[in-house]
């Protein structure tokens, strides 16, 4: 069952821009995680394989939560220290049951007097988001199960709705094809990511998708760049709608209807453990 976590954050002293970046908050992650279990936590670090999370830059005053259009593009770069006092959040995705269950005491016990560190800063968690809220969508939890049964199969009235597919890319975000990154949100390099990353938590394997009946028909996205003292990262954000064209079933409709509307949780591409390629679907009114 993927959840999508809000955590709310103050800082009790400034956080320095050098420790904002996706290699802090993930080692914050980690020492969350150890709290509570510290033999998951070493597994976590050490593995190297796909991971069942994912994490967002550390947000404040985003323009998602002042009521800008969509709130499409969060803030993943600080050029100046957090103060003390500014009320922050933070998005954590667990993509399985079994993080999650070892995460809960840590969730149930949650100690808003208990400083966290992030770098020389002191960081209180004062609550915790889990369901969706009207100025904070990345909260949110859902089975698997619910995903698949509540994602149209219909060609009918709905068939605008259900067959087109606008998806936000608020941060930066890159694919690995081969030994090298590629910043294009192409079908395949988008809806693979999210197959693979369904069919590992799922337990509802899809054995292919109708990938080839996926067109990208409109497409605003531009490039940034993050660098910090050990590395530099090139990924595009913006919005690409993907249309459902041809004669397609209702059941492959439905399979590309319920990965995209996992992209909330999973995100797609390189680095989503330490805030990039988070993703969502936008729906028109």
């Amino acid at each position: 069952m993927p959840h999508s976590l809000v955590l709310n954050l103050l800082p009790q002293s400034p956080i320095p821009p050098q420790y904002l970046t996706g290699r802090h908050l993930h080692a914050l992650f980690l020492t969350l995680v150890s709290s509570v279990d510290t033999t998951l936590g070493d597994r976590l670090h050490d593995s190297t394989a796909d991971k069942a999370f994912t994490l967002s830059p550390l947000q404040i005053n985003s323009p998602l939560l002042k009521g800008g259009k969509g709130g499409s593009k969060l803030q993943y770069s600080h050029q100046q220290p957090i103060p003390a006092g500014t009320p922050c959040w933070w998005r954590i995705s667990l993509l399985d049951d079994t993080l999650f269950a070892k995460l809960t005491q840590l969730w149930l016990n949650l100690n808003p007097n208990r400083p966290w560190h992030l770098g020389p800063a002191d960081l209180y968690i004062t609550s915790i988001q889990g369901t969706p809220q009207s100025i904070q969508p990345w909260a949110n939890a859902s089975t698997y199960a619910q995903l698949y049964e509540e994602a149209s199969d219909v060609y009918d009235g709905l068939r605008l709705r259900n067959c087109s597919i606008n998806l936000s890319f608020s941060t930066p975000t890159a694919f690995r094809q081969g030994q090298y990154d590629s910043t294009l949100p192409t079908r395949e390099s988008v809806f693979n990511s999210l197959l693979s990353r369904w069919n590992k938590y799922s337990g509802i394997e899809f054995n292919h998708i109708a990938i080839e009946s996926i067109f990208p028909s409109f497409v605003n996205i531009h490039t940034e760049i993050l660098a910090d003292s050990r590395s530099k990262f090139i990924g595009i954000v913006g919005e690409v709608n993907y249309k459902i064209l041809g004669e397609i079933q209702p059941i492959q409709i439905k399979q590309i209807n319920a990965l995209a509307d996992f992209a909330l949780y999973s995100g797609v591409g390189r680095k989503t453990t330490m805030g990039m390629g988070m993703m969502r679907r936008m729906y028109s009114p």
